[in-house]
């Protein structure tokens, strides 16, 4: 095990195309891990091994490298740049202390350069910005570095200049040392080194204020600052390189050791039941580690990656973990190489091993008995109907697709109620068509798909209130139930506890709730007009109606009802005519109160070129689209953001490509649901009409 102090834990994170994997090759090749040339264009990558990665030339999965170099150990994750691919990066943000953001010199910031920057900066990682591609002849670095400073601050300092561009470009010049011949470089150095030293002494407000009393820091004061700076964010670090011809990579990797932030200076928070306490990295304290992604791998089956943040782990060790109910048995420890594994004893604070064939183990699964903050991963939105394309193969489908599940966190997978349609949902068409080549070629399964519904909800704009009397009389016992309710909207975000009182509800003897519809329904009977024994019944009809929708078939959401009279037979009432009333006084108030159609609505941020910007305005206007502003992107181009219901939008990656000529880009998550206009409303549940007769 590597002393804690020493360890540098990455995550390369950026754009596509950036050479992320080009550089975590290089500093393989650099550091003699590995002889030869490896190349993602020729498909010998160490990083990029799968085979859908080496047929499309870029990443789609994260892959652990390590290497040591000048006296420290790197861990590196080099993660995909491409928006579709985002929770490969989330999940490594939870397991690395700093994320090395690099940009493409030629493209310069783009939609995922913002959102990996912004992610690092929640997380509190050192962030360290490498700007690549040094050796393209089209790099304008003075303007390059103008806008990442214009973007995210003065923080964003140079810590070294290139000298020359495209062929020309021969060395790097420190910003810190400044030597006496800067002959070729493309911004004199000099001029950011006082912004430099400010940057750093902004960490030590003693420093500070000797160095504005015209003393400066030492060199050793500077070295030991440029640490709590990148921790605090005072600085950015800017360096640049080219990773395939390797100028500059050797700095790449001085500044991560230099100003990289240990498992020392970024120290997590968890949880023991008793409140918050800080995860001290000591390797005899208490056992604290996170499984932060799952592979599928052919031939060791699956695979926990897995941060040790506190304590050690050995082979065979007995621990507790979250996803488990009772404590696991760990198997053998493995250090990964790309798609390589060796075994290793043990892992202690700061180290990232792997585990194999353990399946109480999934992403986001925390060893030990404390409690870390879990992962958000982002949710997807782009969804097809699958069904396998050779009949009886449902159940190796199945199984195939949750594997999909173990591995990718943005992946989700569903069976309509209504429809019975396996729904597999994910962040694009691009992410969806990478499982489905992945499918065919893992699993030898090719499947067929189809748009699905839209995940519409039902719900109501006013009150009403009925009855409802059910009575079947066929020889024999009867059924009887009468229930007479109110119904009401309940807004979003109304303080059930606060609402849900004898102030609101007079009768009031206890209340039902369910948060992911926003559906609440209170007792109001007294006297025994109902007996007590029946209210569950009545609670399950209700639920029932809420899955199961009333004008469209789409789930119901935001709705108070109240039960607040009825009636029984003490020989014909049952569970099953109270819970039929249910159902019917349900469908029959819900119908009088302005029912309506909600369709969820998603915010895009769009990145194109600022040519662009007027298409983009348009046709989101022509889609029912809200622009909500824009900024500029850098490298002329500019990000517009957008909420737009997502039914506009299912396949808008081809629209944009075909509008910007392949060079726009953008994400996508869900926003809210928002009242569906009153004609789509009208067709779709026309639609479910139509369907509801053919089913009959």
């Amino acid at each position: 095990m590597s002393k804690v102090e020493s360890i540098r834990n990455v995550v390369l994170c950026g754009h596509g195309s950036a050479g992320k994997t080009t550089l975590a090759d290089t500093f393989l090749t650099l550091t003699k891990v590995v002889g030869g040339s490896h190349s993602v264009e020729d498909g010998t990558s160490i990083c990029d091994f799968d085979p859908e990665e080496k047929k499309h030339k870029y990443s789609i999965e994260a892959a652990a490298i390590h290497f040591e170099n000048g006296g420290f150990r790197f861990n590196v994750i080099d993660t995909p740049g491409y928006p579709d691919f985002i929770g490969q990066v989330i999940g490594p943000m939870q397991a690395v202390d700093n994320a090395v953001i690099v940009i493409n010199g030629h493209s310069g910031i783009e939609v995922n350069t913002r959102r990996v920057f912004k992610e690092a900066g929640k997380e509190g990682l050192g962030r360290i910005i490498v700007i690549n591609k040094m050796d393209d002849e089209t790099v304008d670095y003075p303007e390059l570095v103008r806008s990442i400073r214009e973007m995210w601050g003065t923080q964003c300092t140079p810590l070294n200049i290139p000298v020359g561009s495209g062929d020309q470009f021969a060395a790097v010049i420190s910003t810190l040392n400044v030597p006496k011949d800067t002959t070729g470089a493309l911004i004199d150095p000099s001029e950011f080194s006082e912004p430099l030293i400010e940057s750093i002494i902004e960490a030590d407000d003693a420093v500070m204020e000797r160095y504005f009393e015209g003393q400066m820091p030492t060199k050793q004061e500077l070295s030991k600052l440029i640490v709590q700076a990148v921790k605090q964010g005072s600085l950015i670090p800017i360096v640049c390189c080219s990773a395939k011809t390797g100028v500059g990579v050797n700095e790449v990797l001085e500044t991560i050791g230099m100003c990289g932030l240990s498992p020392i200076e970024l120290v997590r928070s968890a949880e023991n039941g008793a409140g918050p306490l800080n995860v001290e990295p000591t390797a005899d304290g208490p056992l604290v580690a996170r499984v932060f992604r799952t592979r599928i791998d052919p031939f060791v089956q699956k695979l926990n990656f897995i941060r040790v943040f506190s304590g050690t782990l050995h082979r065979d060790d007995s621990v507790h973990a979250s996803s488990a109910r009772k404590n696991i048995k760990l198997g053998p420890l493995l250090e990964v190489q790309g798609e390589s594994t060796s075994p290793v004893e043990s892992a202690g604070p700061g180290d990232i091993v792997a585990i194999a064939k353990m399946e109480d183990l999934h992403t986001g699964t925390v060893l030990g008995d404390l409690t870390l903050p879990a992962t958000q991963f982002p949710s997807p939105m782009v969804s097809l109907a699958v069904v396998p394309k050779t009949r009886g193969d449902e159940t190796r489908l199945s199984s195939a697709l949750h594997k999909v599940l173990e591995e990718d966190p943005t992946f989700h997978l569903d069976r309509d109620a209504q429809t019975q349609e396996l729904v597999m949902t994910g962040m694009s068409d691009l992410h969806l068509n990478v499982i489905q080549e992945r499918l065919i070629r893992r699993d030898k399964l090719e499947i067929e798909t189809k748009q699905p519904r839209i995940a519409f909800r039902e719900t109501i704009m006013a009150n009403a209130e009925g009855s409802y009397r059910h009575r079947k009389q066929s020889g024999g016992r009867g059924q009887f139930g009468e229930i007479h309710v109110r119904i009401q909207p309940l807004p979003r975000g109304t303080n059930i506890e606060e609402f849900a009182t004898k102030a609101n509800f007079h009768s009031m003897k206890n209340y039902h709730y369910d948060e992911k519809s926003n559906f609440l329904w209170v007792d109001s009977v007294v006297g025994g007009v109902i007996p007590h024994n029946f209210m569950p019944a009545i609670g399950k009809g209700f639920a029932e109606k809420v899955a199961n929708g009333v004008i469209a078939g789409y789930p119901i959401q935001d709705v108070c009802i109240e039960v607040h009279f009825g009636k029984h037979h003490p020989v014909d009432s049952s569970e099953a005519a109270f819970k039929l009333a249910a159902k019917y006084v349900f469908k029959q108030v819900f119908e009088q109160a302005r029912p309506c159609l909600l369709e969820p609505v998603v915010h895009l941020d769009v990145t194109v070129p600022e040519s662009n910007v007027g298409d983009v305005y348009s046709d989101m206007s022509g889609r029912s689209g809200r622009v909500l502003g824009s900024d500029p992107a850098g490298g002329a181009f500019t990000s517009i953001h957008c909420e737009v219901p997502l039914r506009e939008v299912t396949t808008y990656a081809r629209t944009l490509s075909s509008l910007t000529g392949g060079m726009g880009s953008y994400t996508m998550e869900f926003s809210h649901y928002d009242t569906m206009p009153a004609n789509v409303q009208q067709e779709v549940i026309e639609k479910a009409k139509l369907k509801d007769d053919e089913d009959e």
